[in-house]
């Protein structure tokens, strides 16, 4: 079973990748959304979501976009920079995506608009395979759709994307306007896992955000493929080490040391990165985003995060991680 690192916005950046990457890392690491007509355009900030560090290996990347055609033409462009593959979101569900016609849109769409795209991307990454590439996987990450869905038409959709060539598929089983409101409806997961045993890699999405919450998971969806992590990861760099120790370790195997881990060093690393990594324009908003799920961690994580939320600068960030710290210095150090 994999383990993967989820999209999310301002934060699935090399910076980020860095602060897990430390701890052992996953299996794989899905960028943030890639505007396929803003990375045709090549704006000045889009170099930046091309970047593949530390482990070029481990990139899939996501695209995102309200036509088959400009998909088609980004796909063959990350696909010439490497990775594990490409994948196109069709479950986003936040208004200013699907409103434009992209994420969960495309579930949303005549069923033939939304083929033809899939058939379109495909047919890049087979030609720049051809033309000499390495080959890149096809996925797509979608939800269950609409409020009214049913299931005739979910697998109805799934079942299209397999027949295009998908050849992977990540599922948060949740509709549209549930967003990440109660628990996900994993069964969901299950059944599209068993649908697709032996042929196509089912990935869980969706409210994993430690080890007993990965563990209900997985009994509720026992042929899963992979369990991806999203939010939680910026909370806690280490999950991925904790999980992969926890479920994945050899029964019979010694059990693993504790690891330490430097709270304050971390911090200051990743606010070195993200000045390393982004654009000036971005520094505040991807320190805003990381710091308020990392300041949940400590004792004081309210006063803590008030800070570093606040913080105008990165000079001015260090000096708050420094102050804390100071402060509190018995949060410095966690063991998992």
């Amino acid at each position: 079973m994999k383990l993967i690192c989820a999209p999310m916005a301002t934060l699935s950046h090399e910076a980020f990748r860095r602060a897990v990457e430390q701890f052992g890392g996953c299996d794989e690491y899905f960028t943030e959304m890639i505007n396929a007509p803003s990375l045709l355009n090549m704006g000045p900030f889009e170099k930046y979501y091309l970047l593949n560090g530390p482990v070029p290996e481990k990139i899939v990347w996501q695209l995102t976009g309200t036509k088959g055609d400009s998909l088609a033409q980004a796909a063959a462009v990350v696909a010439a920079k490497g990775g594990k593959g490409i994948d196109i979101n069709m479950g986003c569900s936040a208004p200013q995506i699907y409103k434009t016609s992209a994420g969960i849109a495309w579930m949303l769409k005549p069923r033939e608009e939304t083929q033809a795209a899939v058939r379109a991307v495909k047919a890049a990454l087979t030609r720049a395979e051809q033309s000499g590439g390495q080959h890149m996987r096809l996925s797509v990450k979608c939800r269950l759709g609409a409020e009214d869905f049913t299931d005739d038409d979910f697998f109805a959709f799934t079942d299209m994307l397999v027949a295009e060539g998908v050849e992977t598929l990540t599922l948060h089983p949740r509709t549209m306007k549930e967003k990440y409101r109660g628990l996900p409806r994993y069964e969901y997961v299950e059944k599209l896992a068993l649908r697709y045993e032996g042929k196509v890699p089912v990935y869980l999405n969706g409210g994993i955000h430690d080890v007993q919450s990965a563990r209900h998971a997985l009994c509720a969806a026992p042929h899963t493929a992979g369990l991806m992590v999203a939010r939680a990861a910026a909370q806690k760099p280490w999950i991925f080490a904790q999980l992969r120790a926890d479920l994945l370790q050899d029964s019979a195997a010694a059990p693993q040391e504790a690891q330490t881990v430097d709270c304050r060093q971390l911090a200051l690393d990743f606010i070195d990165n993200v000045q390393r990594y982004q654009p000036q324009e971005f520094w505040k908003t991807r320190l805003q985003r990381f710091f308020a799920y990392y300041c949940q961690n400590f004792s004081f994580a309210h006063y803590f995060q008030t800070q570093m939320l606040n913080a105008k600068s990165p000079e001015e960030s260090r000096e708050r991680v420094n102050a804390y710290f100071a402060q509190e210095p018995a949060d410095q150090f966690r063991s998992f």
